[in-house]
């Protein structure tokens, strides 16, 4: 499985009673759990972009989804036109460039969805996103299981049509609003959701053994997040590749 050093105890094939299969949607202890989703889409965003406010709308809405795991990277590239990203990450620019590079793109730029680690679209573009969601699907299913003391295992069947791939841990704040002082969109008060507070990798899914791994879940959550996607991501080199399966967590 993976050598990568975490803070997370990974037991690997647990055989522990007490189990409940999740599917779908699952509450338990104040916590949702959404399964099988069809489309990861994650928007790279920032405060001081004028054309970003459309896109930051238009993913709360795909947010709502059951069968969407939406996720808002927001960038610091833009922090020089006069108004610093509160919520912006170095890693997120880095993530951006690197889908660029593993797609040969020359460029990157804000307002910019990715549908599943695939392909990247203009955010504005309302109408194509909605019908990329509408037609796409996860290759692989990434179960769920519970356990009573709070921990969650995490399993996926091996496929040999498909690379091995990282297993990451995002977490995010549900939704929250800023005022923008200055830059281009100075003077106005911006409500943002699903917004990515960390991401980390925690394990490795191999398309020979799979994967089958365990999670502390409040640990994985943190204080202050108020919930987190679970992603299977084919690794090519350094570069990201497709997105396999998904889980998303958020607290009620």
């Amino acid at each position: 499985m993976t050598r990568l050093a975490t803070r997370f105890a990974v037991l690997l094939r647990p055989v522990l009673a007490g189990l409940a299969l999740v599917t779908g949607i699952s509450t338990a202890a104040a916590l949702e759990i959404r399964t099988g989703p069809s489309a990861v889409i994650e928007l790279f965003t920032s405060q001081g972009c004028s054309s970003c406010p459309p896109a930051d709308a238009l993913l709360t809405q795909l947010g709502t989804r059951g069968d969407v795991v939406a996720l808002a990277y927001h960038v610091d590239y833009w922090d020089y036109i006069g108004w610093e990203d509160t919520f912006a990450l170095p890693g997120n620019g880095q993530l951006q460039r690197a889908y660029a590079q593993a797609w040969g793109k020359g460029r990157i730029y804000t307002p910019q969805m990715v549908i599943n680690g695939q392909r990247g679209i203009a955010g504005t573009y309302s109408s194509e996103i909605r019908a990329l969601v509408r037609s796409t699907t996860l290759p692989l299913d990434l179960q769920v299981r519970e356990f009573n003391d709070g921990t969650l295992t995490l399993s996926m069947e091996g496929s040999p049509r498909h690379q091995d791939a990282v297993v990451w841990l995002v977490t995010f704040k549900g939704s929250a609003e800023v005022t923008i002082d200055r830059g281009e969109n100075s003077g106005h008060t911006m409500a943002y959701s699903h917004i990515v507070t960390s991401r980390q990798a925690i394990g490795m899914w191999t398309s020979s053994d799979g994967l089958d791994m365990r999670i502390p879940l409040e640990e994985a959550l943190g204080p202050e997040n108020d919930g987190a996607a679970i992603l299977v991501q084919e690794k090519h080199g350094e570069l990201p590749g497709p997105i396999l399966g998904a889980v998303a967590i958020t607290r009620n």
